[in-house]
């Protein structure tokens, strides 16, 4: 029969021969990816977190993701540095972690990341002085209060968005990195978007996708020249999660809850440069990528369009 089969082909014109050839590359291709997924999703291992360094340094845990990651590495077993801005709100997340996870060590240390970031990051530096720091989770980042164009972006708005998302990634990194590089291990996670990443565009929160597509570059290059040293950096990239940056108030399949995402995003740090780990966004992200740039663009505008609407609308009625 397969004598048979080749006899035929042979026979075919070359022109054939080779576009069935590359059509079957190109499923093997995407079948390979599919049973990469499935691997990486549901059958990889997360990696002993706890081999990077005994602390792990988070930023914006107060709330959200940034307190669901926190709860998580305490549950793991790490010591903690928590940097925030309100001293009251890191005392809270901190009794309440130790009231469930009684060994757990934190340090808490007050940073407003819109304000003076150089004396803020000299007080991490000092809090982190001699400590085996091995997990660094950029969490801090703000969005717009609802979508707008740019021409109404105003000035605090701006200014906040680049130094607190952009600078403040920036300067904790390089704050902690020194300490990984002397013990030739550690990990960084830096929180990207799917804004940034997964869609083509972001309308209506351009500021706020650019400064995410910096922090993904920005993570790209520091995987590639601190691998030799023994750190992973790793930038995530998700879309839905049930947080109030995002005004999503409850999780679903395409929307993560914190802990959920917390829990995911774990048990992928230390992979791969660029990671979704929820792994219904990536299923998203697939879908996005079947339909032409022009219609997603034009979904989006639409319904951001809808978003800017709503948030001027009760903005209004709040003055009145």
């Amino acid at each position: 029969m397969a004598a048979c089969i080749l006899e035929q082909l042979k026979s075919q014109p070359a022109w054939l021969l080779l576009l069935l050839t590359i059509g079957s590359l190109s499923i093997l291709k995407r079948l390979l990816s599919i049973l990469n997924c499935f691997y990486v999703y549901f059958l990889r291992p997360g990696k002993n977190l706890k081999k990077y360094g005994s602390w792990a340094v988070v930023t914006g845990p107060t709330d959200g993701i940034g307190k669901a990651f926190a709860f998580q590495l305490a549950r793991k077993g790490l010591n903690l540095v928590l940097v925030g801005r309100s001293p009251d709100k890191l005392k809270q997340v901190s009794d309440s972690i130790v009231s469930k996870y009684g060994s757990t060590q934190i340090k808490t240390v007050v940073v407003d990341f819109s304000g003076d970031l150089q004396e803020g990051v000299g007080r991490i530096k000092e809090a982190i002085e001699g400590l085996d720091v091995g997990i660094l989770i950029n969490n801090v980042g703000i969005s717009y209060p609802f979508a707008r164009f740019f021409h109404e972006v105003d000035e605090k708005l701006m200014h906040d968005l680049i130094r607190i998302n952009v600078e403040g990634t920036t300067r904790v990194t390089q704050a902690v990195l020194p300490g990984m590089v002397q013990r030739k291990r550690g990990a960084i996670l830096n929180m990207g978007s799917g804004a940034a990443v997964v869609i083509p565009s972001y309308p209506l929160y351009s500021v706020y996708a650019a400064t995410k597509t910096y922090v993904d570059q920005f993570s790209r290059c520091l995987y590639v020249e601190y691998k030799d040293k023994g750190i992973d950096v790793q930038c995530q990239v998700p879309l839905y999660v049930a947080t109030k940056m995002t005004s999503i108030r409850r999780s679903s399949f395409i929307v993560a809850s914190t802990d959920g995402y917390a829990r995911a995003a774990l048990r992928q740090l230390g992979y791969e440069p660029r990671s979704a780990p929820y792994w219904p966004h990536n299923l998203l992200w697939f879908l996005v990528h079947c339909f032409p740039e022009k219609l997603v663009d034009s979904w989006l505008l639409k319904r951001c369009l809808g978003i800017r609407k709503k948030g001027y609308l009760k903005q209004s009625m709040k003055k009145e």
